[in-house]
């Protein structure tokens, strides 16, 4: 129990006030500074130490299902360690009341056993909401959310995940993703906002603001600590395999990788976490150039950095840089990581008291972590109240907030084909429904959901419906057929599935993938596993009416069958909610208004994006030529655009741009359209790209109705990172491109 001493300042730590937080380059608050000095170097080192939640729980390590916590080993964590963090789900997803339980077990033994009474900072992988916890409300994956090109339903989907992982009693979310999806084979594309910096960029600073709220208060139950992930360079894998090489040259670095992370930070994300690979020979967990010069130097960020799991052990055993454990937490630490996520052992708190103890690393970079993450603490809130909030489960995936994820879905939908305007359908319409995806809602979803492979189908409520029955329930029952076809990577009965179609107006063919996380998702072929495309074929030479489904979380090749198909449907992870929104755009309840936020593909090793050199489409040899580009997404309406209009034909430095443009629904239904600016600088001193996405905006327009929109462009937006790895601006001329329309200016 407390001595007294403890009580005395536990009682003024409770006290603290929001004014008593850091400010931005203030370092740690007068009450923080209080705390560090009266730590002693043991609990000081625990405090960087983050341990996984199973290894205070029963029966490790065969943890116990449902999940358990073994006090005498959550008292050696605290008591004996003093670990400050824990993380995880320890086995599968919980239901609210059960994370409440573990949280208050967990904050009783830490504030009320514990010398000076430090809570534990919780955090958890929340990507989509909060995936760990039964019955919450769940969202498409980062790749779909950037696909509705609507940065208020990112922020929106924050907001809900902030509250309803601090019902729960976790204040700290390891999310956005902000890597950029540039290598389609990468396992975690699904993960990202995109390929587009500019993009992510805006649904960086969209998803920070709606976690830790735009106003800089943490400490309340609806608020949550942001963390920006994998800084930097993780999601370009020469090999395409997760946790394998990239090589990126510093240039190319900070033209496509930096921004988002650039961003969030100037949002004012609380912490980092560290790629967990390495950029041109260099683990970035080693690395003081891309940790401290980089991130805190350039960008300015103020906040805890926290390694991904296990990568300062692998700094020895798998990146060979380190001849030994010792040594590669002396690395990690020295080069700027603050909080090693160990996770499963105490090695990282032994060797690095040794450390410390031997002169190795000083105590004064110690002291700066661990006032981070203390201030981090007390930020949340966490000294004044560390427990889940006494009443939060009124608003717990409440109406509204499926409301609002259902709407994410319904944006996130993807036209890529209509073929004789057949879609939408006739509610009479006789449909057969095929495929591997057709009836599993773990495939809507993903990783990071109750498990980490997200693989249960067992395990997800049965409350949403799979896309089967979201068709059964708008066409009826009895105009719907049911045939699976083929398993992913297997043929049941195709013969099966072509016989139901022949007695159908249409045939619903659900492809895609089996949900996976990390780098058991790696593979060697892009393109779609062959039972499912020859599924499609077969189909389309019975002579049926083919609507392509994709429920994929990367951009699987569909070429061989893409022309047999009268309608192609992208729904990325869409999520609980996701069979609902592909029936309603299926059948017409909602005009499909998403956008591919990445290029879709032709052919394996044509991977060029959208924003490529003019060298890469010079001639019929080197040509942009993707089944579907970056931005494309089409309507059951029609859009015109017209009077693209510059303020300016002339800028000088420091000048603005205004660019308006006439959108005009031509069509004869609603729908919502993204309009998205693109800028050319036409020459510089580095090749410039044939074209960047510099500004977009979604707007909702009746049939005949109009409506001009307006953006500004400033100097910054006319920059590059030139040969100096630095921005540069250079005098010369651009093109404005919105649609089919251009507009040339000058810069003197």
């Amino acid at each position: 129990m407390k001595s007294p001493q403890a009580l005395l300042l536990a009682l003024a730590l409770g006290a603290v006030t929001m004014a008593q937080t850091a400010t931005p380059d203030a370092g740690p608050s007068p009450m923080v500074r209080t705390l560090l000095a009266q730590m002693s170097l043991e609990e000081k080192v625990g405090q960087m130490t983050q341990i996984s939640l199973e290894l205070v729980c029963k029966g490790y390590p065969m943890t116990q299902d449902p999940l358990e916590i073994d006090l005498p080993s959550l008292r050696r964590a605290l008591l004996e360690y003093h670990v400050g963090s824990i993380l995880n789900v320890g086995t599968s997803a919980h239901t609210l009341e059960r994370w409440r339980e573990i949280i208050t077990t967990i904050q009783d033994v830490a504030t009320k056993e514990t010398r000076l009474g430090i809570p534990v900072i919780y955090g958890i992988d929340a990507v989509h909401g909060a995936g760990y916890t039964l019955g919450a409300t769940l969202f498409p994956q980062h790749l779909g959310m950037a696909a509705t090109w609507e940065p208020e339903l990112v922020r929106k989907e924050a907001e809900i995940t902030a509250y309803e992982i601090r019902a729960c009693g976790i204040p700290w979310n390891f999310s956005p993703v902000l890597d950029i999806g540039r290598q389609p084979l990468w396992p975690r594309l699904w993960e990202t906002f995109g390929e587009d910096p500019y993009l992510a960029s805006v649904m960086a600073r969209a998803y920070v603001a709606g976690l830790q709220g735009s106003d800089g208060r943490l400490d309340t139950h609806e608020r949550a600590a942001a963390c920006a992930k994998h800084y930097l360079g993780y999601s370009f894998p020469l090999t395409g395999k997760d946790r394998t090489p990239a090589w990126i040259p510093e240039r190319m670095l900070r033209e496509y990788f930096l921004p988002p992370f650039q961003a969030a930070v100037q949002t004012g994300v609380k912490t980092v976490m560290v790629n967990s690979s390495e950029i041109n020979g260099i683990p970035v967990h080693a690395s003081s150039f891309y940790l401290r010069d980089l991130l805190r130097g350039e960008l300015g960020f103020q906040g805890v950095i926290v390694s991904d799991w296990a990568d300062i052990r692998n700094l020895h055993e798998r990146d060979r840089v380190a001849s030994t454990p010792k040594e590669a937490v002396r690395m990690a630490v020295m080069a700027g990581v603050d909080m090693s996520m160990v996770p499963l052992d105490y090695s990282f708190y032994d060797l690095l008291l040794e450390l410390v103890r031997e002169g190795t690393v000083p105590e004064g970079r110690i002291d700066e972590a661990v006032g981070r993450i203390l201030q981090l603490k007390a930020d949340l809130g966490l000294f004044a109240d560390p427990y889940p909030p006494k009443e939060a489960s009124g608003r717990f995936a409440s109406p509204d907030c499926r409301e609002i994820a259902l709407q994410a879905a319904r944006e996130s939908i993807t036209l890529l084909k209509n073929s004789g305007k057949l879609l939408p359908l006739s509610s009479s319409a006789k449909v057969l429904v095929t495929g591997p995806t057709a009836h599993k809602r773990s495939c809507l979803n993903g990783g990071w959901t109750i498990t980490w492979q997200g693989d249960r189908e067992d395990l997800y409520p049965k409350d949403t419906p799979t896309i089967l029955e979201a068709i059964v329930a708008t066409a009826g029952r009895e105009r719907v057929k049911y045939v699976p076809g083929v398993e992913v990577n297997r043929e049941i009965d195709i013969k099966a599935a072509v016989k139901a179609a022949r007695t159908a107006d249409v045939a619903i063919v659900c492809l895609g993938e089996d949900p996976y996380c990390e780098t058991p998702g790696n593979i060697s072929d892009l393109t779609l596993p062959e039972p499912q495309l020859r599924l499609v074929a077969s189909l389309a030479a019975a002579k049926v009416p083919v609507v392509v489904v994709l429920v994929e979380g990367r951009p699987r090749l569909i070429t061989s069958i893409a022309d047999k198909a009268a309608a192609i449907v992208m729904a990325y992870l869409p999520g609980p909610q996701g069979g609902q929104a592909i029936a309603d755009v299926l059948f017409g309840r909602v005009n499909p208004s998403g956008k591919l936020p990445i290029t879709y593909p032709r052919a394996c090793n044509d991977l060029t994006l959208y924003d490529h050199k003019h060298s890469e489409n010079a001639n019929s040899f080197n040509r942009y030529d993707p089944l579907f580009p970056f931005g494309f997404g089409l309507s059951y309406t029609s859009f015109a655009y017209g009077d693209l209009t510059l303020d300016k034909e002339t800028l000088g430095r420091g000048d603005s741009l205004t660019v308006s443009v006439t959108v005009e629904n031509v069509g004869q239904r609603s729908g919502k359209e993204v309009v998205q600016l693109y800028l050319s600088d036409l020459y510089a001193s580095v090749t410039p790209s044939v074209r960047r996405l510099k500004r977009f905006t979604k707007v909702d327009l009746w049939p005949g109705e109009k409506q001009t929109v307006h953006f500004t462009l400033h100097e910054s937006d006319l920059g590059f990172i030139g040969m100096d790895n630095r921005l540069t601006v250079e005098p010369g001329q651009f093109a404005v491109r919105v649609g089919d329309l251009v507009r040339t200016f000058v810069l003197e």
